[in-house]
């Protein structure tokens, strides 16, 4: 078996699209300064085999970063971290809830089992002569017998 990672930023991207929030949804983390509004980026962090995997296959804990941009100049700057939560807030109640995009992943890794948490870091960040409020999502997907072990 291989890890079906196009399929699965294509669905978590495809889900940060259809939860509505957001103008653009990047497969990558971009290089260049993201477009205006609210936008947001999936790319992979992490790969690492879980430590209780089974006898003849490994299980991997996959890590995703899924970054929230807006612009620090958007109007007005106190709606800025209302709209990050919101989008957070909406995407992390989908993924504890029944998060397997249909069948690519376990699950989710929610208190962080395997490996990281899910968790949410706010921040600033620079790019391209502009500066963004980000808040980035560590989603941590476990994917079951995904590797053969050959004695």
């Amino acid at each position: 078996m291989t890890l079906n990672i196009t399929g699965i930023l294509d669905a978590v991207v495809s889900h940060a699209m259809a939860s509505g929030h957001f103008e653009a949804v990047n497969g990558h983390e971009p290089a260049n300064a993201p477009g205006l509004g609210l936008t947001a980026a999936v790319w992979a962090d992490l790969v690492a085999p879980v430590r209780s995997s089974g006898l003849d296959s490994t299980t991997v804990d996959l890590v995703l970063n899924v970054r929230l941009y807006t612009s620090t100049q958007s109007e007005p700057a106190d709606a800025i971290d209302p709209a990050l939560i919101a989008a957070v807030d909406d995407l992390c109640a989908a993924y504890i809830g029944d998060f397997t995009l249909d069948g690519l992943v376990r699950q989710v890794d929610i208190l962080g089992a395997y490996g990281p948490p899910l968790l949410v870091r706010a921040g600033y960040i620079q790019q391209s002569g502009a500066v963004f409020r980000v808040m980035t999502i560590t989603l941590p997907l476990i994917v079951n017998d995904l590797w053969e072990q050959v004695a």
